[in-house]
């Protein structure tokens, strides 16, 4: 708290003035907003929240740590030491990340270790992502690659085209990503099975079957799709490997937002060499940016994304949505908004 009682909420990434006016509008008189935007990094598109670091001198590196070190809550993470704020920012008990997925980051960085309240952007890239995974269904049930070529030939030929229509989909993770694109998929007339952690609960809209851990490279030869909408935890990192991929029919679609670790890369490097797959639509990679040298990008049935399927103009304002809602909670001291759980790993 600063002298006058006040909590002090510290901005960790690039933000538009309109924004911060509107967390502060929200925390009254109960709340002091910092935010100086020549210590942050330089956004390079709307909504982005890395950017290009500044190259600070010494006093702007001081300004910033003093800054951080007197934070009770921050809207996103210290952008240029997060593994030490834990210990440096002795007040810090809250933080809303701009991510959905930071369960890999809070334990590369050690947070995950310290006291500090994580809230996540959950379900603020729902839309975006399930408009990209149709996108990638679409994109191969129709076969634009082939309306492509014909247009570069100029050749005007009728031909009978697919139909998503009918098509059965396999969407993994079933959480605010994955039940958007389930809801998307079943107002395609797909047929729509899920998988999730658990096997509690009603099926989300649109789901017809829930398929459990165990049986899922006998759900995946069923399939004509898989979407995958998990977070990257122990129990999905290399969920779809070789075995998961041979047992997709030949003529099937792979379209990954979730992490990039969810799959394994070479195996899937191969599956699409060789045909095994029929075309994969990414958006994620084990390693980003992916290497200008990996068979990915050259490969004709793969669709590159560099991880900007949830970026969308909007997205700052959904963002801080949620913050201005959870800082209504933190306030009153009631529970948070989708509060990271370390058990679970989101």
């Amino acid at each position: 708290m600063t002298a006058n009682g006040r909590l002090k909420i510290v901005i960790g990434s690039p933000l538009e003035p309109v924004h911060v006016d509107r967390i502060a509008a929200a925390g009254g008189d109960r709340v002091e907003v910092v935010f100086e935007p020549q210590l942050l990094p330089v956004p390079r598109y709307e909504g982005d929240h890395h950017g290009t670091p500044r190259d600070l001198g010494p006093d702007d590196v001081a300004r910033w740590r003093s800054l951080v070190a007197e934070a009770d809550v921050m809207f996103d993470f210290d952008w240029l030491d997060p593994s030490t704020v834990g210990e440096r920012a002795p007040r810090l008990r809250w933080v809303q990340a701009t991510s959905a997925g930071i369960g890999e980051f809070l334990v590369r960085t050690g947070l995950v270790q310290t006291d500090i309240r994580f809230t996540t952007a959950a379900g603020v890239h729902s839309a975006a992502l399930a408009e990209f995974a149709a996108l990638g269904l679409l994109y191969w049930t129709k076969d634009v690659p082939f309306l492509q070529r014909r247009q570069a030939e100029r050749h005007w030929e009728r031909y009978a085209a697919e139909s998503l229509a009918g098509r059965r989909v396999l969407v993994v993770g079933l959480g605010e990503v994955g039940r958007e694109v389930a809801r998307v998929c079943a107002a395609m007339r797909m047929d729509v099975w899920g998988m999730r952690r658990t096997a509690e609960g009603p099926l989300p809209p649109g789901v017809s079957r829930l398929v459990f851990r165990e049986d899922l490279r006998d759900a995946l030869a069923q399939v004509d799709a898989l979407v995958l909408a998990c977070p990257l935890t122990p129990e999905t990192k290399g969920l779809i490997g070789a075995a998961e991929l041979a047992a997709l029919p030949a003529s099937a679609i792979l379209v990954n937002v979730a992490r990039g670790a969810v799959v394994d890369e070479t195996a899937l490097i191969e599956a699409l060499a060789e045909n095994k797959i029929r075309g994969a639509m990414l958006d994620v990679f084990e390693r980003e940016p992916l290497p200008v040298d990996s068979p990915l990008w050259s490969m004709p049935n793969v669709v590159v994304s560099p991880h900007s399927a949830s970026t969308v103009s909007d997205e700052n304002h959904r963002i801080v949505d949620i913050f201005v809602d959870n800082l209504d909670r933190f306030l009153d001291g009631r529970p948070l908004r989708n509060e990271f759980v370390a058990e679970r790993g989101y």
